[in-house]
């Protein structure tokens, strides 16, 4: 591990973010739940701002000067989040709230208009409730029937098992990239050359990849990407749907309303082009700005390098966690350089409960998340209720693990 890469990003970036110098219950803030969400940079903060300030109006629909300068600013950062993942094209990226309207977007436009009974949607059993539930609803509707790809004794996807479920009628594999629960990497290019080979469309769900490295749908060859602002350093309520350009053309709108129409008659109405069609109404045009904002200053530091950083915290993290002799990692452990699994460690400490364990670090100033994480399902697999969780983002150093760490044994030893 490089120890002197990541302090120095650790000591360029943390007074970016406000929000890491204030104390909690008396002690300095170590935040630990960056797979829930992440954290703002002023940047960000101050972009969002900026915009309600000095040219707050609406977009596309005026001609005077502050409409166009929001209009400007708002497709601006469609563009970049288009070259962020590599898109063919600036209309295929959809605006959303969020990762799951994304999700259900595709769900409900060609889910509804695609599916029949008897058709086949894979999924794992490792999915976020948001790439879980849009499908079983959908499969209700359309008769349908979900498949699931099952876990590795190492916690990990079971491509084999994949294999075995793949066939010529399946429609859909939609697939998590990296699992928010178990840490795994899953391999989503070889998910696609499979699954397109039975003629079956794929839906990645990269909400815990974007914000942390390099992402090419071109590459991956995936036929739509979902991910949510707010865990890339953006504000809550913007995400976005990728989508190949043709795919999209096809599917019909999702929403109704202003700003997705071309004409309207009383009986009926045109539909605006991509990717228009699918953002009916007045959209979160700040929260998009700032999403750009968020964009640029990933870049500015650089994917490659967050991600290397991350590496090296991982290594540590899992280090430190191995000398906890109570302690229950869930899915596959990293290599000796912290790769081949996610920044983050879900974990149990025998009869302990998760909530116990949260709330006494959180008397050390220490944010973990307790539960399910939504994927309840999947620690159901796994036969557990619930698990503890610390997730690591480039902001995180080696000194917040340690007193992470030392505050974890003390608890363990507390309830023992």
């Amino acid at each position: 591990m490089t120890l002197i890469q990541e302090k120095t990003l650790a000591s360029k970036v943390r007074g970016d973010f406000p929000i890491l110098t204030q104390k909690v219950n008396g002690k300095p803030l170590i935040y630990l739940d960056n797979a829930a969400t992440s954290q703002k940079p002023l940047a960000v903060l101050n972009a969002w701002r900026d915009y309600y300030e000095q040219y707050n109006a609406n977009v596309h629909r005026g001609a005077h000067t502050l409409s166009a300068k929001a209009t400007d600013a708002y497709e601006g950062a469609r563009d970049k989040v288009a070259a962020f993942i590599n898109a063919a094209s600036r209309q295929e990226i959809v605006y959303t709230r969020n990762a799951t309207e994304a999700i259900n977007l595709v769900a409900y436009s060609w889910g509804l208009s695609n599916l029949q009974a008897g058709d086949e949607i894979i999924l794992s059993v490792m999915e976020h409730h948001s790439n879980l539930v849009p499908w079983q609803m959908i499969a209700q509707k359309t008769g349908a029937v979900l498949k699931f790809v099952e876990l590795t004794e190492t916690g990990e996807f079971d491509l084999e098992h994949f294999k075995t479920l793949v066939s010529h009628k399946t429609k859909l594999v939609s697939i998590v990239h990296v699992s928010n629960t178990l840490g795994c990497i899953n391999p989503v290019k070889e998910i696609c050359d499979i699954a397109h080979g039975f003629g079956a469309k794929v839906l990645i769900d990269a909400c815990q990849s974007v914000p942390h490295m390099v992402i090419d749908v071109q590459a991956i060859d995936c036929d739509w990407l979902v991910a949510s602002g707010h865990k890339m350093c953006a504000p809550t309520g913007i995400g976005f749907l990728y989508g190949k350009l043709d795919l999209l053309r096809e599917m019909p709108p999702f929403f109704g309303g202003g700003e997705m129409i071309a004409d309207v008659f009383l009986e009926y109405s045109t539909y605006a082009d991509l990717p228009h069609k699918f953002e009916a109404g007045t959209p979160a045009i700040g929260e998009a700005i700032a999403l750009g904002a968020a964009i640029d200053y990933l870049n500015n530091i650089g994917m490659e390098q967050i991600h290397a950083c991350e590496a090296d915290l991982t290594a540590y993290l899992f280090q430190q966690l191995r000398q906890i002799p109570a302690i229950k990692i869930y899915g596959p452990q990293p290599d000796s350089n912290g790769e081949g699994r996610a920044a983050l460690a879900s974990f149990s400490a025998g009869e302990i409960h998760p909530q116990d364990l949260s709330t006494m670090l959180d008397q050390e100033g220490v944010a973990i998340r307790s539960g399910h994480h939504c994927t309840q399902a999947l620690h159901r697999y796994l036969n557990i209720s619930s698990t503890a969780r610390a997730s690591l983002y480039f902001y995180n150093t080696y000194e917040e693990i340690d007193l992470f760490v030392k505050a974890l044994k003390e608890t363990i030893d507390f309830f023992s």
